[in-house]
């Protein structure tokens, strides 16, 4: 039996499995992505390493290859452009990871590789045309038109969180204002927390999310079940914000809908897990952006894969499919 390596890599963390060719990840660990890491190179070693521990670990396996999902990939060129929330700069991944560890390398973008892997393993092997939406720290878009994944002219197509959904509205780490993943990411929810706080400073349950902001290298992220908890106790700040954050989405996801027409919107990880406390609201205006013959033609779908699971499965397929000459 044929196995691969299956790379997540994120704005926070590093997802890595090690995949059978049905889709059973038999060895998985998390890394943080960027760690006292001072180059590129500082973090291919550090990934070949957890490649090694896991080899000699699993004895006596077939590994045919390293497939990974990167930020800013394009599989066309294998090179990882300009990615955000990691300031390494512009790299070619396969010839660069190739000098820690002796596998063949593929590379694609890491919403493309969670589309990928529902397409063999979720809600997307039974439809031709859907989206795959990653809530992290940004928000990326893998998409399948026709049963084929949309790439495009150079590997980029799919950056629905670059959408401009406010002209006037928060600078984006890309430089342009008003970005829809400033306001539908995890990166966009604490954004509009610390913004309800500063409009709103005695609110007990805004100060209590403002005092328990979790961090990961410094950089602060919002815990989730403290924010459903709150939503589920009535709490009318967490209410808004949940509100405000589903109809900012919902209304890029409109602006897409017209363009792609998908059967569903399947979301994959980070604040999609609040799921319909956030959702409810997507499907509302994503309705209300759409032409009267089509209100009600998408469906709002959770992803059913664990999380972690899409971008490793989808990544791993990169190698499985080539092995199968695709």
């Amino acid at each position: 039996m044929n196995f691969a390596f299956g790379v997540d890599i994120g704005g926070t963390n590093t997802e890595i499995g090690l995949v059978n060719e049905h889709g059973c990840i038999v060895h998985r660990k998390t890394i943080p992505t960027i760690k006292q890491d001072k180059s590129w190179n500082d973090y291919f070693l550090r990934l070949a390493e957890n490649f090694k521990e896991i080899i000699n670990h699993e004895a006596n396996v077939n590994i045919s290859g390293i497939g990974i999902g990167a930020p800013n990939a394009s599989h066309l060129t294998g090179i990882i452009q300009s990615p955000p929330n990691i300031a390494f700069g512009d790299v070619h991944l396969p010839s660069s990871l190739k000098k820690f560890i002796d596998l063949d390398v593929k590379l694609t973008n890491d919403a493309n590789a969670a589309a990928l892997g529902e397409n063999m393993f979720g809600y997307g092997k039974k439809m031709k045309n859907f989206v795959v939406i990653t809530l992290g720290t940004g928000l990326g878009s893998g998409i399948f038109i026709n049963g084929e994944l949309l790439v495009g002219h150079r590997g980029y197509a799919g950056e629905i969180g670059h959408i401009v959904i406010d002209p006037n509205g928060r600078i984006c780490d890309c430089g342009k204002a008003g970005c829809l993943e400033m306001y539908s990411s995890s990166k966009g929810l604490l954004k509009t927390i610390k913004e309800y706080h500063k409009k709103n400073p005695e609110d007990k349950t805004i100060n209590s999310i403002i005092k328990y902001l979790r961090y990961n290298d410094d950089v602060p992220y919002v815990d989730g079940k403290m924010l459903d908890k709150a939503f589920d106790d009535g709490d009318k700040a967490v209410r808004e914000i949940y509100r405000y954050t589903g109809k900012m989405l919902g209304r890029g996801l409109g602006i897409a809908s017209m363009i792609l027409e998908p059967e569903a919107f399947i979301f994959y990880g980070g604040i999609s897990c609040a799921g319909d406390r956030l959702l409810n609201w997507v499907r509302h205006e994503i309705d209300d952006n759409l032409l009267p013959f089509q209100k009600g033609s998408i469906s709002i779908l959770e992803s059913k894969l664990n999380h972690g699971e899409a971008g490793i499965l989808g990544a791993a397929s990169l190698v499985f499919n080539d092995i199968k000459g695709y």
